[in-house]
């Protein structure tokens, strides 16, 4: 009996929360801070500039159809927030003033833009259309930056048609400093000194920042659209509103175009090849034949209705495929090493210059030296193999040589008999046989690089977007955006350079 009553007792509360949750959840205002979007505001007044209260003012998207109405209030002010970028209509009428229309009046990312009206006398259906203006100076906030808008977009050059390089025509902004992972390279930049990895990236209103530390991706964003997807981007890089939040540089903050009343699309192809480029130098140097290059860059985007005034639908694809050659310079073992089975090791005794051990003997730059001599001899006292005094204090070996230990030179003005020829029952077999692995050499080069080659790196990119946006009704609107993309690819790994030093492979 009190196990039932218990847990009555339970259920009722569990209820009783769960109704007290819903509560607060339904009376929450809605959020005001859409970072993508901007407003339109001003005050209605008579021709006195005394405000009109109870105007009516009606807002109409000029590329859907969408409108919303409102009425001044008792100072005459009016506000439409917050609002897609676009394109906007706005008409305000009043009992005993004509109705005057004002068209082509584009709202930016982020942007406030003051629509004032300025009513006469007469009747309401007498109409006055003015056509917007741009305005000359945005007097509603403080902050300094820029709008780069679609047809910029599109117009501008870029290489690569990656639209955050655009961001270095706003004042203050620089191409950020050359680092290992080809940051700069990606489109990152740097406002006002700052580092690029202080930036705060935006799409649609939603963060778009890398987290990953050390950017591995190569990227302090995440989603790249294409460019032809790009309605609009605003850069700020000072005084901008605390809504943005966590960003200590600038805001790069990018729409993607949504569907309008009527169809629009693009198709493109941009490529380049072989054909078209000269070889590389370090190709001509080598003597490697030159390297491949076939990048191509396609895509398409559309939008338009699926319920006119209600629903649209805008998509887009890109691929991009490339395979480009990538010049590599090594050092390997050279002819004469390879046909001597790695005995015959003359060929580094051609680089010039001598060096002195602390026996005081001289040898040939390249001189190789036996380990299994190695002893350590002390200043003043004579060396127990050669007989000769040591000039200081260290460790010495003696060459690979058929001179008596008590030569003092081995260069080609003193003994070199046999020099640098190893005995072959002192190679390790798995060592000449990692040996063999090299390629052969493409220069007859003795010593330092003597390698070149072109292998090819191939990347495959798809990706696209869709986006649908939805007019329910004044007050409630709603969109969705998908991305997908897949970034198969083969970087090739590089040969060995003069620091791989591929003569300690013997015992």
């Amino acid at each position: 009996m009190n196990n039932r009553t218990n847990s009555s007792g339970i259920l009722t509360a569990a209820l009783a929360v769960i109704a007290l949750l819903l509560v607060l959840f339904l009376s929450a205002p809605p959020l005001q801070a859409q970072v993508d979007t901007g407003s339109i505001l001003g005050t209605v007044t008579d021709a006195s500039g005394a405000a009109i209260s109870g105007a009516k003012v009606t807002l109409t998207n000029q590329g859907t159809g969408a409108a919303l109405s409102t009425t001044t209030g008792a100072d005459g002010v009016y506000k439409f927030t917050p609002l897609k970028i676009g394109s906007y209509k706005l008409t305000a009428s009043y009992q005993g003033f004509e109705t005057v229309t004002q068209t082509n009046i584009t709202v930016d990312v982020g942007a406030d833009v003051v629509i004032n009206f300025n009513l006469k006398p007469g009747s309401v259906t007498q109409s006055v259309e003015v056509v917007s203006a741009v305005p000359v100076l945005q007097t509603q906030n403080a902050s300094v930056g820029q709008v780069v808008d679609s047809r910029n977009v599109n117009d501008l050059p870029l290489n690569g048609r990656n639209f955050t390089f655009l961001a270095q025509l706003a004042a203050g902004v620089n191409t950020p400093q050359a680092d290992t992972r080809g940051n700069a390279a990606t489109g990152a930049f740097s406002a006002n000194g700052s580092r690029p990895a202080q930036n705060n990236y935006l799409l649609d209103g939603v963060d778009n920042n890398s987290d990953t530390v050390d950017f591995l991706n190569g990227t302090n964003f995440v989603v790249l659209p294409p460019v032809d997807a790009i309605e609009e981007f605003k850069v700020e890089t000072s005084g901008f509103s605390a809504q943005y939040g966590r960003s200590g540089a600038a805001v790069l903050n990018a729409t993607i175009k949504s569907g309008t009343n009527e169809l629009h699309g693009a198709a493109w192809e941009f490529f380049r090849n072989d054909h078209l480029d000269a070889a590389n130098f370090f190709e001509n140097a080598r003597g490697v034949k030159k390297g491949a290059l076939h990048q191509n860059q396609f895509g398409l985007a559309a939008g338009g209705p699926i319920i006119k005034n209600k629903i649209f639908i805008f998509g887009d694809y890109e691929g991009f495929r490339r395979v480009q050659g990538t010049v590599f310079n090594g050092q390997v073992p050279t002819a004469l090493e390879r046909s001597s089975g790695y005995t015959n090791l003359t060929d580094l005794l051609t680089q010039g210059g001598t060096e002195t051990d602390s026996l005081g003997r001289t040898f040939q730059t390249g001189t190789i030296f036996d380990p299994a001599t190695t002893r350590s001899v002390t200043a003043g006292v004579a060396d127990p193999v050669t007989g000769i005094t040591a000039t200081k204090t260290g460790f010495v070996r003696d060459p690979f040589s058929t001179c008596p230990v008590t030569t003092t030179n081995y260069t080609s003005t003193g003994c070199t008999a046999g020099l640098n020829l190893l005995p072959a029952g002192r190679l390790d077999a798995n060592a000449i046989a990692l040996l063999n692995l090299y390629p052969n050499p493409t220069t007859s080069a003795t010593h330092g690089l003597n390698f070149g080659d072109s292998p090819k790196l191939f990347e495959h990119r798809n990706a696209f977007d869709t986006r649908m946006d939805m007019n329910f009704n004044e007050n409630n609107q709603v969109f969705y955006r998908f991305r997908w993309r897949r970034l198969p690819g083969w970087q090739p790994d590089r040969q060995c350079t003069a620091e791989c030093s591929w003569l300690h492979a013997y015992v």
